[in-house]
Formats: C-alpha cells, sequence, structure tokens
C-alpha cells in the first residue's frame, strides 16, 4: 500500500505539473495570438551598393543597418540582376529573370503570361496580410489583388488579428535624383572622399560624392525608425527582417551599368530568436554565398512554408527546400530611358565576365535624366579637356565585345584581362 500511495503521490504532483504548463502555455486575456507563421519586413533602399559601415566602409555614417547586420546574417555576394530599378524589381516580385518575359527595356509596360504571378499573391492565398509602402514600378501591369494595399498609407498594422503579414516599406531619399541639386551644408567632408579610379578628380564630383553619403545616412535613419517601429508594437520577436537596395549607385558608371558598382548591393536579414532555426549562421555572420534578386521570391516563399511554383527562375537560399549554392549570377543590362544597348554578364565570387552586343556605343551615352547630376557635366568636360587618364577617359569611348575581371585584383574593374 505505502508503495501505491507513493505513486499516487507521484502522478498528482506530475498531473498538477502538466496543468500548470498547459495553463502557462495558453493565451491569456486580452494577448495577441502568435502566427504560426513568420512575419516577414522588407525595408529597401534605392540606388545605393553597399555603402555601410558593417560592408567596411569607414566613410559611411550607418549606425542602425550595422546594428542590424549585428543582429543578422550580412550578405557579401548579393546582386541586383539588372542595374536599374523597374527591371530588377521585375525579377524580384516574380522570381523570373525579365528578359524572359519581355520586360527588360526600362519603363516597359508589356503584359506577360497569367500564370506569371506576384509574390504577395501566393502569400495571400496563404493567409498573409501584404501591404507595400508606396513605390511599386514593375515594369509591367500589376495583376488586380496583389496587395491588400500599396500606397502611402499601407501599413501592417491594418492587418486581422494575429494575421501574419508580408510588408514592404521603399526608402527613396538616396534615390539617384538626390544628388542633382546641392542640399546645401554636408555632413560628410568632400575633401575626405576617397575616389573610384574611374572618376576624375573634380570639385563637382567630390561635392556629389559627399552628398550621397549624406543621404545614405538619411536613409540608414529612416530605416531604423521603421525597425524601433516594430520593436515598439511587440512583433520584432515574430518578424524575419530583409534589407536590402534595389540596385547599386549613384554616381555616374554606376547605376545602369554591370559593374559591381551598378549591381552589388547590401543584403542584411535578421531572424529573431523564434525562428532562429532558419538562419544561416549565427547572428553577425557574413556568408559569402551568391545570391541574386530572382532568388528572393523562391526564398521567401520556402520560409513561409509555401510550395514555390516551376516557373520561378530563382533558387531558394533560405528554408527547409533550399537549393545548393549557386555558382554564377546573371546579369543584364538592355534599353535605359531614351538610349539603346545591349549588355548580359556572368560573375562568380571572384570573376565577372561582360558580354557588350553593341560596342560601337560609348558607355556613357547621353541621359537626360542622368546628366541632371553635376558629377556627370564634370566628367564629360574634363574628359573633352584631356583632363583625365587611360581608366577615366574608357567611359567615353566605345567598348569591347568582351571585358573579363578579376574582382579580387582589381575591384573597381578597369583593368580587363584579355579574354
Amino acid at each position: 500500500m505505502h508503495g501505491v500511495e507513493i505513486t499516487r503521490r507521484r502522478f498528482i504532483k506530475a498531473s498538477c505539473l502538466s496543468g500548470m504548463a498547459m495553463a502557462l502555455s495558453r493565451q491569456l486575456p486580452g494577448e495577441t495570438p502568435k502566427p504560426a507563421k513568420p512575419n516577414f519586413l522588407w525595408i529597401t533602399s534605392e540606388d545605393n551598393g553597399p555603402f555601410l559601415g558593417c560592408y567596411g566602409d569607414s566613410f559611411a555614417t550607418t549606425p542602425h543597418l550595422d546594428k542590424l547586420a549585428s543582429e543578422g546574417v550580412l550578405y557579401e555576394n548579393a546582386f541586383a540582376n539588372a542595374p536599374v530599378c523597374a527591371p530588377a524589381r521585375f525579377t524580384i516580385i516574380t522570381g523570373t529573370y525579365a528578359p524572359a518575359m519581355g520586360t527588360q527595356h526600362m519603363r516597359s509596360t508589356n503584359a506577360i503570361p497569367a500564370r506569371i504571378r506576384f509574390l504577395p499573391q501566393y502569400l495571400r492565398e496563404a493567409g498573409y496580410y501584404c501591404a507595400n509602402n508606396p513605390k511599386e514600378d514593375y515594369n509591367t501591369l500589376k495583376p488586380a489583388g496583389a496587395w491588400n494595399e500599396s500606397s502611402g498609407r499601407a501599413h501592417y498594422r491594418k492587418r486581422a488579428t494575429g494575421q501574419p503579414f508580408f510588408s514592404v516599406f521603399n526608402l527613396a531619399v538616396s534615390h539617384e535624383s538626390s544628388i542633382h541639386k546641392s542640399s546645401g551644408t554636408l555632413k560628410h567632408d568632400p575633401a575626405r572622399v576617397v575616389l573610384p579610379p574611374y572618376h576624375p578628380d573634380t570639385p563637382e564630383i567630390r561635392h556629389d560624392w559627399a552628398q550621397y553619403y549624406d543621404k545614405v545616412q538619411e536613409m540608414d535613419a529612416q530605416a531604423g525608425k521603421l525597425l524601433r517601429e516594430l520593436e515598439e508594437a511587440g512583433l520584432a520577436e515574430d518578424t524575419i527582417v530583409f534589407y536590402f537596395a534595389d540596385n547599386g549607385g549613384v554616381l555616374p558608371r554606376s547605376k545602369r551599368f554591370l559593374y559591381d558598382s551598378g549591381t552589388r548591393i547590401p543584403l542584411i536579414i535578421r531572424f529573431p530568436k523564434r525562428f532562429q532555426h532558419l538562419a544561416p549562421g549565427k547572428p553577425g555572420a557574413k556568408l559569402n554565398r551568391l545570391v541574386s534578386f530572382v532568388d528572393l521570391a523562391p526564398t521567401l516563399l520556402n520560409l513561409a512554408g509555401i510550395e514555390i511554383p516551376a516557373h520561378m527562375q530563382g533558387q531558394a537560399f533560405l528554408g527547409p527546400r533550399q537549393q545548393p549554392p549557386r555558382q554564377y549570377v546573371y546579369l543584364f543590362r538592355d534599353r535605359m530611358d531614351e538610349r539603346y544597348d545591349l549588355m548580359r554578364a556572368v560573375r562568380n565570387k571572384r570573376f565577372e565576365y561582360i558580354r557588350n552586343y553593341m560596342p560601337h556605343r560609348i558607355y556613357g551615352q547621353h541621359l537626360e535624366y542622368l546628366w541632371r547630376a553635376p558629377a556627370a557635366r564634370s566628367w564629360e568636360r574634363a574628359y573633352r579637356e584631356g583632363k583625365c587618364n587611360e581608366a577615366q577617359s574608357a567611359f567615353w569611348k566605345t567598348k569591347p565585345a568582351e571585358e573579363l575581371y578579376d574582382i579580387k585584383a582589381d575591384p573597381h574593374e578597369v583593368r580587363s584581362a584579355p579574354t
């Protein structure tokens, strides 16, 4: 009997502890239920390469994104497949290369097959609230019902209670237009700018570079505000945060061109503790895996537990069904505004090969919008006055049919090797 009494006491004790655990695990009255799937916050900026302190840029003032990198993972080899916003954004939103769909020319509105759907459509079907604030610019006609809301007022806080969300905020302060006019007093000293070897040393170019770094600093502050808002809403522990730029930029010979200055972008992803098992590394890790915009849509679907459509041309680099690391990323450039050119490129972790299909046309074709920047006019003037060296003059000359660069030895891509 004594042994039976001990067993009974153990059973009662175990039952009480189990009941307490179940009670503690239940949602408390008034508490917002946690979604079973992660939320996704995308913070995108415009026209900036990895000009951030966390990428080793000592001239940059980017404390908020540097902190995000220390809490997440940083991709050292992330690329926009196109060096300009609209074709790049098409590639992001569909998971397909824009040339495969006839949307590679800047500012096209070509229709695409009905089976090619936008990323948020799949997420909405899976129960996500999808908000875009505010830029679209997808280089094609947007399908009806792509977003729950897409406007300057769109926000994840408009979702239903407990509903998971995919929310995009586009920060435009670093856009190319930010250097068209002087903004007055500068925070970054033009005299301290380290110029790339392809730019001549002119007052206008130094000023535009310094002003651009000012705009990147403003962008960083805006990103910090969005991250703080997420924390204050009590959602940071349920949300995977992506930060990336929509293409490189923004001084002449970056945006619109297939060099790293136009295609290499910052990409930082933060995983909260709750979803740390999905992270590819510990907080603060720097990864050299090759990724590009065509990979973002399948990656997000994979993280959300949604089947990846067979037509998507990208490769999921995160999630339970991720694919092996890719060996190459593929880059393209076609018409930009009023000027035609045709370039394709392939990039691995060290080398970039560029094929110029219109070598008879100079790199620096006059574009009304690009020439609004004092730096562009100053560089052209310096060239015409004979003040540019060989590397600085190449932009104003016809192109070789092929270019090959060793990025490790020549990070600014000014010395093409024989092909």
